[in-house]
């Protein structure tokens, strides 16, 4: 479950229609070049197949792969810098769609999941927007609705219900004092991750993060 729908769009055609959405990626990889690149960027896609086939073109050759949306909704990623982008491996996306053929792919709220996860026997994973580490690095919108502080607060609330209920829930979010701070009934787990985005060079490669879990 994602609140964004062409993610989870995405997922579905995996799913659904991976031929079709080789074939499409295919055509992609053949054109590409930096006017394409913001040529499909502008281009508003109309089938579920398009849209899925523009967003993992985009994510392959984008800056960093990285995914935002302006308040109009838009994807603005600059082109990335790579001289022979892999836009899609055939072998990896046979053997995603054979795996989700037996999930669930839903667009929702964080929240939601409170209708679905009611015993031991449900295992739940949240892996939010991070909380920023500092002013400079107050990056949130990954889509056109900012992840808040307030967000933060409801997630906790959330993890905590399904705590309550038995349910296995884990969690991954910044290693920071706030968020030490908001689960600290939890146990919290260091771990170390690598990270290619930074405004500041000396930040960029490994740092921590943590994983909360409720066993």
């Amino acid at each position: 479950m994602d609140i964004n729908s062409e993610l989870v769009n995405a997922y579905c055609c995996v799913r659904n229609h991976v031929e079709a959405l080789i074939a499409k990626l295919k055509e992609h990889r053949d054109c590409h070049n930096p006017d394409y690149y913001y040529y499909i960027r502008s281009r508003p896609c109309g089938s579920e197949i398009e849209r899925a086939a523009r967003l993992i073109y985009l994510n392959k050759t984008c800056f960093n792969g990285l995914y935002r949306e302006n308040s109009k909704g838009q994807f603005n990623v600059p082109i990335g810098s790579y001289k022979n982008p892999m836009i899609y491996d055939p072998e990896l996306l046979y053997a995603a769609a054979e795996a989700l053929q037996r999930a669930q792919i839903k667009t929702g709220p964080f929240d939601t999941i409170l209708e679905y996860a009611y015993s031991s026997d449900d295992f739940v994973y949240f892996d939010p927007p991070y909380y920023p580490l500092s002013a400079t690095s107050k990056f949130t919108s990954y889509n056109r609705y900012a992840f808040t502080q307030a967000d933060q607060l409801r997630l906790r609330d959330t993890f905590v219900e399904l705590a309550q209920r038995g349910v296995k829930v884990m969690l991954s979010n910044s290693d920071c004092p706030f968020i030490r701070e908001l689960y600290a009934g939890f146990p919290i787990h260091t771990i170390t991750a690598a990270r290619s985005i930074n405004s500041n060079a000396e930040r960029r490669g490994k740092i921590t993060e943590v994983l909360v879990t409720n066993y």
